[in-house]
């Protein structure tokens, strides 16, 4: 089997999104990338997850979408994936997922806010919000669109991709990313997690301001960068 560890991480990483509860039924989906190899893996469109095997995965250029291994049509959201490696050379995986705390803030059209430290921990500030995709956009090339919005969201914000590993696709939901498969799906749960404890805060307190940006600052550096002192090194464990 060609790409095999390719797709076996591929084939984890979407079961870790069933698992976790993030998708259900035959929603949502992850890829991971080989960019060595010019290509990423992407569960098949509408094979439910008890189905799925590492040969189900289906293989693309990373550059064109074209099919380069696989007997399976892949997923119908692969058109939004592509834009994203394509856009952001830095990303190893995307996940994308119907959870419903964070689909209930891209539905209700509005981005989570960093309103205290668990949010702080994990993403670099508030989690955004695209815009609207235009008629047009929709009647054509609809799932490239979407692809092409998430970059342009997180561009706009001049951020680099793995400093905001997520977006709320307005009206639609959430895609996350990360340096692997697993680190997108990753992501994913925390993002939903984060919108959870989000929607419960503004329950307790509809009027409630973001945390302080000092506060902010500290946690997520505490984790992220070169001044991050959270966790042990890899080499005494």
């Amino acid at each position: 089997m060609r790409f095999e560890k390719l797709r076996e991480d591929v084939l984890s990483a979407n079961i870790a999104l069933s698992e976790s509860k993030l998708a259900i039924l035959t929603w949502g989906n992850a890829s991971g990338a080989d960019r060595g190899e010019g290509v990423f893996a992407i569960k098949p469109s509408g094979v439910p997850y008890s189905r799925l095997t590492p040969d189900k995965m289906v293989v693309l250029d990373i550059e064109t979408g074209v099919l380069v291994d696989g007997d399976l049509n892949p997923s119908s959201d692969t058109p939004s994936h592509l834009e994203l490696y394509k856009a952001f050379p830095e990303i190893g995986g995307v996940a994308h997922a119907h959870s419903p705390y964070a689909t209930a803030f891209a539905q209700a059209l509005k981005p989570i806010p960093c309103l205290g430290t668990t949010h702080a921990d994990f993403f670099n500030g508030t989690i955004p919000l695209s815009r609207k995709l235009t008629r047009e956009e929709v009647a054509g090339d609809y799932e490239r669109h979407t692809g092409l919005v998430m970059a342009e969201t997180i561009k706009g914000l001049g951020l680099k991709a793995l400093e905001a590993p997520a977006v709320l696709v307005a009206s639609h939901g959430p895609f996350t990313w990360g340096e692997s498969a697993g680190k997108a799906v990753e992501s994913a749960l925390i993002l939903e997690e984060v919108a959870k404890i989000a929607a419960a805060t503004f329950a307790l307190s509809p009027g409630v301001g973001a945390v302080s940006d000092y506060l902010l600052d500290k946690h997520h550096s505490r984790k992220h960068g070169a001044a991050a002192y959270y966790g042990q090194k890899e080499s005494r464990l």
